[in-house]
C-alpha cells in the first residue's frame, strides 16, 4: 500500500511539473522577487556573539553591571611613540586632530596630552581643582614639550599604563564613544567614515605610525572584513562547484542549469534572513555559500540519475518520470537528514547558533524543493543528451575507482577493519590531546593591520580585552571607607601581579592621586592616605565630587556609593590560562572579601566568551548526540531494522573521532567555530549512508535477496554519484580556506578533511559491514518491508507523462 502511495506521489508530481511547466516557472519567479524584496530587512549584527543564554549566571551578572556603569567597551585607543609625537608640528597635528575627532555627536569625551589634568589642591576652598597639564601658549616650544613628557613619564603615575608605558615611552591617547551607540549602527558609521579618515589625515601630514585599537574598533573593522567574504565565497564556491560539475558531466547548458538553481537559492536564503528579521553573524554569513555547496550535489544526483535513465531506454519522458519516483523520496530524505544536521543547533539554547540552525535548515528543504522542480523542467525542455554527455558514467578514472572499491569491500576486509580500528585509536588518543580556546580574538584575520595593532597593544599595554571586576560594599558609601579602598588597593596589587592582565584602575587609583596632589604633586606621596591623614584629605575628594561638572568618581563608583568597580585590559590567553587567572583572583577576592560583608563578581566580555566557550561546547556535544539519535531513528523507521542503524552510524562517527584525533595532532583548539564542522559533517556525510542503503534494498530485492550480490551492485549503481557529490562538497568547503578568519578557515579545512573520510567509510566500510553482518543470513530477508520505499524499482506503465 506504502509502496502505490510512494509511486503514485511522485508519479502526481512529475505529471504536475511537467504539464505545467511554465506556471511552476512563473510561481518560482515570483516568489524569488518577493524574497528579493526582503533583502532590505537584512543587518549586519552591532554585538559580539553572546554564547551564553540569558538566564545563565554570568549573564545576569555582566548586566548588573552594565546596569550600574554602562557600557564596559567604548573605549578607542591610539598610540604612538612619545619621541615622536612631542615635537612642536606633530603635536599640534595630534591635538588638532583629536579635536576634530572630539566634536563628533558619537564621542564622549577625550583623554590625550592635550587634555591631560593636573590635581591641584586648594586650601581656600578645601577642595581639588583640575588644571590643565599643557599650557597651549608653550606648545610651539620644543623644550617646554620636552619637559612636559618627562614630567608625564616620571611625576604622574597615575596615567601610567593608562595613558603611556614608562619602559618603552609609548604613549597614547583615548577616545569615549557615548555608551548608548556602542551596539549601534552609528558605531560604524563614525569609526569608518570619521574616525579613519582622520588618522589617515593625521598620518598622511605628520608620517607618523599610529596603532589603533579598543573594542569599537576592532568590532567595526572585524565586522567590515566579515561582509567583504560574503561575495568572495559566495564567488568562489560557484566557481569551483560549477567548474568540478561541468568536469564531471561536459555540458555547458547543464552546468547553466545548475548554477541557475544555487543561484536563485542563494537569493533565497538573503531572502530568509530578512522574512525572519535575522541579522548577519558570523556564522550566518556563511548560509548563502552553504546553499552553494549543498545545491550542486542535488544537481548532480538527479542530473546523473536522468542520464542513468536515458541510456538504460532513450525515453525523455519516462526518464523524467522514473527520475522523480525512483529517487524523489530518496532526495527528500538526503536533504532532510542535512537539515536535521544543521537544526540540531536549535537545541542549544544559544541565540546565535538557533538562527544559524534555523535559517540554514529552512534553505536546505526550500533548495530541495527548488531543484526539484527546475531539473526536470528544464530537462524537458532540452534535447535528450548526446553520447558525450553520457560517457561519464563509464569514464575511466571513474570505472578504476569503483574496481578499487569494490576489489578492498571485496577482498580485503581484513585490512579494512585493521585500519578502521587503528583510525579509532589514533583518534581517542588524538581527542585526549585538544584544547579549549575561548578568546574573541581568536578567529580574527591575523593578516589584517588592525589585528597586529591589537598585538602591539598587548606588547605594549598587555591587552584590549576588558575585564571587570564589581565589589558590592552592601551599604551605601561603603566603597569610600578606608578599609575598603586597601581590601581594593591589595586586590589591584594582585592583578598587577598576573602577567596576562594590565595595570587595573578604579577609585583607589584617584584617591592615591588626590594624596600627592594635596602633598603639591610630589610624586613620591602617590599611596592612600592613612587613618591620620583620611581625615582631611577625604574631605577635599568629597567636595570636589560635589563641584565638579563631571565628577571623576563616577565611573568607578556608583552614585550611591554602594558599587565600586576594578577595570583591567587582558591579552589573548586560552581558556585553561583564563582559568586560572580567575581562580588566581577568586582566591584572593576569597581572603579579602567576606562574603558576608561583600559581593564581588568577575565580568566583563571576554571573560563572557570565554565562558560561553565551554557552555557552547557542552551544548553541541548535546545537539550532535540529538543529531546521531534522530538519524538512528529514521533509519529504523526506514528500514525497520535496528541492525542497520549500526551500520549506518559506525561509517559516520568514525569520520568525525578521525577528524578530532586530528585536531589534538596538529593543535586546531576546540572553540566555536570549529565546534560546528561535527554536526554539520555529519549531516552531510549520512546523507551517502542513506543512498547506499536505499538502493541496497532495492537491489535485494531485484536480486532476490542475494546480500553480495547486492553489495556490490549498490556500489557500481551508486559509487559514481556518492564519488561526485563527495567531491563536490569536499572542494566546496575547502573554499573557506581562503578566508583570513582563522575559525573559518578551520570550519571548512576540517569539514573537508571529514567529508573525505565519510565518502571512504561509506564507500568501504559501510558495505564490508554489511556483508560481515548478514553473512549468516545469506539468501534471507535481513531487512523487513520498509516503512516507505526511499526507492521504487518497478514502473507504472500509466504513469509515464505526456509533455505539452
Amino acid at each position: 500500500m506504502t509502496k502505490w502511495l510512494n509511486i503514485n506521489f511522485w508519479n502526481f508530481v512529475a505529471r504536475t511539473l511537467l504539464r505545467n511547466r511554465h506556471w511552476v516557472l512563473l510561481l518560482i519567479a515570483l516568489f524569488t522577487i518577493f524574497m528579493g524584496t526582503q533583502w532590505k530587512y537584512i543587518r549586519f549584527t552591532q554585538t559580539e556573539a553572546n554564547l551564553l543564554p540569558n538566564d545563565h549566571k554570568d549573564n545576569i551578572a555582566y548586566t548588573d553591571f552594565l546596569k550600574k556603569f554602562g557600557e564596559e567597551g567604548n573605549v578607542i585607543i591610539f598610540a604612538v611613540k612619545s619621541s615622536d609625537v612631542f615635537k612642536p608640528t606633530t603635536f599640534k597635528a595630534w591635538n588638532n586632530m583629536m579635536a576634530s575627532i572630539a566634536k563628533n555627536k558619537e564621542v564622549e569625551g577625550v583623554l590625550s596630552f592635550n587634555e591631560i589634568q593636573n590635581l591641584v589642591k586648594n586650601d581656600s576652598l578645601q577642595t581639588f581643582q583640575l588644571k590643565p597639564f599643557i599650557d597651549q601658549n608653550k606648545v610651539a616650544d620644543a623644550a617646554y614639550l620636552d619637559s612636559k613628557k618627562h614630567d608625564l613619564l616620571n611625576k604622574m603615575p597615575f596615567y601610567e599604563s593608562l595613558l603611556f608605558n614608562k619602559k618603552s615611552g609609548v604613549v597614547r591617547s583615548v577616545i569615549y564613544l557615548k555608551k548608548d551607540i556602542v551596539n549601534k549602527p552609528e558605531r560604524k558609521e563614525f569609526v569608518l567614515n570619521k574616525l579613519i579618515p582622520a588618522i589617515e589625515e593625521f598620518k598622511n601630514a605628520t608620517k607618523t605610525d599610529i596603532k589603533v585599537s579598543g573594542m569599537p574598533y576592532i568590532r567595526t573593522l572585524n565586522a567590515k572584513a566579515i561582509i567583504s567574504e560574503i561575495g568572495l565565497f559566495i564567488g568562489a564556491t560557484l566557481l569551483v562547484t560549477s567548474l568540478i560539475f561541468y568536469f564531471f558531466f561536459r555540458s555547458f547548458r547543464t552546468t547553466m542549469m545548475a548554477l541557475f538553481v544555487v543561484m536563485i537559492g542563494v537569493m533565497w536564503s538573503f531572502g530568509f534572513l530578512g522574512l525572519l528579521r535575522y541579522e548577519i553573524t558570523v556564522l550566518t554569513a556563511l548560509v548563502p555559500s552553504l546553499i552553494v555547496i549543498i545545491g550542486i550535489p542535488n544537481c548532480i544526483f538527479l542530473t546523473n540519475k536522468y542520464h542513468q535513465e536515458t541510456r538504460a531506454h532513450g525515453n525523455r519522458a519516462k526518464g523524467l518520470q522514473r527520475v522523480l519516483t525512483k529517487v524523489g523520496t530518496a532526495t527528500f530524505i538526503t536533504n532532510l537528514t542535512t537539515a536535521v544536521g544543521f537544526a540540531t543547533f536549535i537545541v542549544t539554547n544559544n541565540k546565535l547558533l538557533q538562527e544559524f540552525g534555523i535559517v540554514t535548515s529552512i534553505n536546505i528543504m526550500a533548495l530541495f524543493v527548488l531543484s526539484l522542480f527546475i531539473i526536470p523542467i528544464f530537462f524537458s525542455f532540452m534535447p535528450l543528451p548526446k553520447e558525450k554527455h553520457l560517457e561519464h558514467l563509464e569514464r575511466g578514472y571513474l570505472v578504476n575507482f569503483n574496481k578499487w572499491v569494490i576489489n578492498q569491500v571485496k577482498f580485503h576486509n581484513v585490512r579494512v577493519y585493521a585500519v578502521s580500528l587503528a583510525l579509532i585509536i589514533i583518534g581517542i588518543i588524538g581527542v585526549y590531546k585538544m584544547k579549549i580556546s575561548g578568546s574573541i580574538l581568536e578567529d580574527m584575520p591575523k593578516s589584517t593591520d588592525f589585528f597586529e595593532d591589537i598585538r602591539f597593544f598587548e606588547k605594549e599595554f598587555k591587552g584590549v580585552l576588558p575585564v571587570e571586576i564589581m565589589i558590592d560594599t552592601k551599604r551605601k558609601k561603603g566603597v569610600m571607607k578606608i578599609s575598603t579602598l586597601k581590601k581594593m588597593e591589595e586586590l589591584q596589587e594582585e592583578i598587577e601581579a598576573i602577567p596576562e592582565l594590565s595595570k587595573p584602575i578604579s577609585i583607589v587609583n584617584l584617591v592615591k592621586f588626590s594624596k600627592q596632589a594635596f602633598y603639591n604633586g610630589n610624586p613620591a606621596f602617590y599611596d592612600l592616605p592613612n587613618s591620620q591623614e583620611q581625615a582631611f584629605i577625604l574631605p577635599f575628594i568629597k567636595n570636589s565630587s560635589k563641584n565638579s561638572k563631571n565628577n571623576p568618581l563616577k565611573s568607578y563608583v556608583d552614585s550611591t556609593g554602594q558599587y565600586a568597580r576594578i577595570s583591567t585590559f587582558m591579552r589573548e590567553v586560552s581558556t585553561d590560562e583564563m582559568n586560572k587567572v580567575e581562580e588566581k583572583l577568586q582566591d584572593r577576592i576569597n581572603k579579602l572579601f567576606p562574603k558576608e560583608r561583600f559581593t564581588v563578581t568577575i565580568t566583563g566580555k571576554a571573560l563572557l566568551f570565554q565562558k560561553g566557550t565551554s557552555y557552547l561546547l557542552d551544548n553541541l556535544i548535546e545537539s550532535l548526540i540529538f543529531a546521531v539519535f534522530l538519524t538512528g531513528a529514521l533509519i529504523f523507521f526506514l528500514f525497520r531494522s535496528a541492525k542497520m542503524i549500526f551500520v549506518a552510524l559506525i561509517p559516520n562517527l568514525l569520520p568525525l573521532l578521525a577528524t578530532a584525533g586530528l585536531m589534538g595532532y596538529i593543535g586546531i583548539p576546540i572553540k566555536p567555530s570549529t565546534i560546528l564542522v561535527f554536526g554539520i559533517a555529519f549531516g552531510l556525510s549520512v546523507d551517502d549512508t542513506i543512498r547506499y542503503l536505499a538502493q541496497y534494498r532495492q537491489e535485494l530485492v531485484r536480486n532476490n535477496w542475494k546480500i553480495k550480490k547486492s553489495v556490490f551492485s549498490t556500489l557500481e549503481e551508486e559509487g559514481s554519484s556518492m564519488f561526485y557529490t563527495s567531491i563536490v562538497l569536499l572542494f566546496g568547503f575547502s573554499v573557506f580556506t581562503l578566508s583570513d578568519f582563522g575559525g573559518t578557515v578551520a570550519l571548512g579545512g576540517l569539514v573537508s578533511i571529514t567529508l573525505l573520510f565519510g565518502m571512504l567509510t561509506n564507500l568501504i566500510l559501510l558495505p564490508s559491514l554489511v556483508l560481515s553482518l548478514n553473512r549468516s543470513l545469506a539468501n534471507e530477508q535481513e531487512m523487513k518491508e520498509p516503512r516507505i520505499d526511499i526507492l521504487e524499482n518497478d514502473d507504472d506503465p500509466d504513469a509515464v507523462v505526456e509533455e505539452k
